[in-house]
């Protein structure tokens, strides 16, 4: 999860269909600007281009109409991250990624090792209850609960440990002197592409940078 803000206005479809008494908060102009907003990624798990998509209420509406219908309340979520988040009324509390100042970037830490069948170890930097809330989610998220989860769990993981391998083996070829400078710097160039908002998995690799000093000195400007 890396803060991602939102685009303002709000589409226009969503201030007519909120006009109408059968009114839906799912209108074209709304999917196509979170896909954009959210850069066709779940803004929880970071999954890019999910095929199960929700227009997610970031509170739960409930049945108010105002949250039905607030445009900073919707966001772009897949199916697995959606039903998690759904089954624990603690996790209407969580950070918001659309707002600056909640941190989601800095007040939680990513870390899953590059190997089969790791565990993602996600920890909160701030001990404030929002962020814990936000830990226990993205814990649920990437290791699982139930039978079922823990299945779609393994799947995410498996994509986010070659995203990672992948990204390390960037880092290690960047380092590597045999190359010349031409070579480097389109290393370099795609290893900023990687640490960009619309990068699968950015938190996790952002991370990578942070917790080491000379990596941190060299991309962390990009960040």
């Amino acid at each position: 999860m890396i803060h991602l803000p939102k685009s303002q206005p709000e589409p226009a479809c969503l201030t007519a269909e909120r006009k109408l008494k059968s009114g839906t908060h799912n209108c074209e102009g709304v999917l196509f600007t979170l896909r954009t907003d959210f850069k066709n990624k779940c803004y929880i798990c970071e999954s890019k281009e999910p095929i199960s998509i929700n227009t997610e209420h970031f509170k739960p509406h409930r049945g108010d109409r105002d949250l039905k219908f607030s445009w900073n309340n919707l966001f772009f979520c897949c199916g697995h991250c959606n039903n998690t988040k759904l089954a624990k009324e603690l996790f209407d509390e969580i950070l918001n990624c659309t707002i600056e100042a909640d941190g989601v970037d800095t007040k939680i830490k990513y870390k899953i090792n590059p190997f089969p069948k790791e565990k993602a170890v996600i920890t909160a930097v701030e001990n404030t209850q929002k962020v814990n809330n936000t830990v226990q989610l993205l814990n649920e998220i990437y290791n699982g609960t139930t039978t079922l989860k823990k299945i779609e769990s393994e799947n995410l993981r498996s994509n986010l440990i070659n995203e990672i391998k992948e990204f390390q083996e960037l880092l290690f070829i960047y380092f590597d002197d045999t190359y010349d400078a031409y070579q480097t710097e389109e290393f370099k160039n795609t290893i900023i592409r990687n640490l960009s908002p619309a990068s699968p998995f950015t938190a996790f690799k952002r991370w990578i940078i942070r917790d080491n000093e000379v990596l941190n000195a060299e991309f962390s400007p990009y960040f």
